[in-house]
């Protein structure tokens, strides 16, 4: 990963095409654009690669998770929960909306465990994002019926596992709502961009009225229609750029898989021989996007250890229980319910007082577990040296 690493002609000749136009804006111009529309057809055809019936581009994959959350009525008051192993972006969306975020423990698939998301619940959750982390599926179709049951939408959050999937069926589409990202470091990548996708018209519909300012969009996804609006909106428009780019891109999203999963079952090869070691658990094997690889060591010191001798050989893989993106006992600004606003919002209400409190030591077995987990990202272009230079790595840290 990610998918810079095969940019070509065809990204270039999709963007020439939007530049021939003159018109950069995803809506409007429809004489000068002459029928160029590439968000709205890099929606449409991502939309069909998910199996879903709508999908809405945005600008980024924290904006979709906010559009998902706002579609779905989540406000000051309500409790969302998610996985205390993520990308900053799934609480911050819940924060900016003036609701909790309440963490659940991850298990070895290193994403929502399922038995502790069923304790977490309470009369006020209003919604459940299990993450699909680092390129393979959290225990979905669990987690579904456990929200099923209490009659709580699921927004899975897809932003690293573009393409993955479980018996089938592609993730991002077994909940309400599926939102991805298309960042720099993604496995396809528009620069900037995010798409939410459903198969709930109405949910769809809101989506595209609430990133343009609430515009009522009779005419979409064409024009921007009679200018009536039923609520407040904000500003999360996809450009057409980042349409034209995300199109290439799609095109080429099975072969950068397929590619990864060859890189990915040689690096695993070359690690096996480190004693002890073992290896992420995976709902669907076949489902996974092979973006990482994942695996545990017996112990916190074991890991530290190995990680160590790694990185003497210049082979040092994440070690996220130091990571200040997306482990929890690291999210110092989270903890301490630091911000800019002057009443302390959202961390506290309208008088001073405290609405939530974060404990660091609150999630003790996702601590066990990510005490444990190194991680390398795998690359689409894998080279000879590289692997030689990982095998030896390995080779040295067998002797930890």
């Amino acid at each position: 990963m990610p998918g810079f690493e095969v940019f070509g002609e065809e990204e270039r000749k999709e963007a020439m095409q939007v530049f021939d136009t003159g018109v950069l804006f995803r809506y409007e111009f429809g004489e000068q654009r002459r029928g160029v529309y590439k968000v709205r057809e890099f929606e449409e055809r991502f939309a069909a690669y998910c199996g879903v019936s709508h999908a809405q581009a945005v600008t980024s994959g924290t904006a979709a998770l906010k559009v998902a959350l706002v579609a779905l009525g989540v406000g000051p008051g309500d409790e969302v929960i998610t996985q205390g192993f993520t990308f900053v972006a799934t609480w911050e969306a819940i924060l900016d909306l003036g609701a909790v975020p309440v963490f659940s423990e991850i298990d070895d698939t290193l994403n929502m465990d399922p038995v502790d998301l069923e304790k977490k619940i309470t009369p006020k959750t209003r919604a459940i994002i299990p993450v699909h982390m680092m390129g393979a599926a959290a225990r979905i179709l669990e987690i579904v019926e456990i929200a099923a049951r209490h009659g709580i939408p699921v927004i899975e959050d897809t932003a690293q596992s573009p393409g993955a999937s479980v018996h089938g069926r592609k993730l991002g589409s077994f909940g309400a709502c599926g939102t991805f990202s298309f960042d720099p470091v993604k496995t396809i990548t528009t620069g900037e961009g995010g798409m939410v996708t459903t198969n709930d018209p109405d949910l769809w519909r809101i989506f595209s009225e609430y990133q343009d300012h609430g515009h009522d969009h009779v005419q979409n996804p064409g024009g921007r229609g009679g200018e009536g609006r039923r609520f407040i909106g904000f500003n999360f428009r996809m450009m057409e750029l980042q349409g034209a780019l995300g199109l290439a891109q799609l095109a080429k999203l099975d072969a950068i898989i397929k590619e990864q999963a060859v890189n990915k079952g040689r690096m695993r090869e070359v690690l096996s021989s480190i004693p002890g070691i073992s290896f992420r658990t995976y709902v669907d094997v076949k489902g996974d996007s092979a973006t990482f690889l994942a695996f545990f060591l017996p112990s916190i010191e074991k890991t530290k250890a190995v990680n160590a001798v790694l990185r003497e050989h210049g082979a040092g893989a994440v070690y996220f229980a130091e990571n200040t993106w997306h482990y929890y006992p690291q999210w110092e600004h989270l903890l301490s319910g630091s911000t800019l606003a002057h009443s302390g919002w959202p961390f506290q209400d309208g008088h001073g007082r405290r609405r939530v409190i974060y404990d660091p030591q609150g999630l003790p077995q996702s601590a066990e577990i990510i005490g444990r987990t190194l991680v390398y990202q795998v690359p689409v272009k894998l080279s000879d040296e590289r692997l030689a230079q990982i095998a030896l790595a390995a080779k040295a840290a067998a002797l930890v």
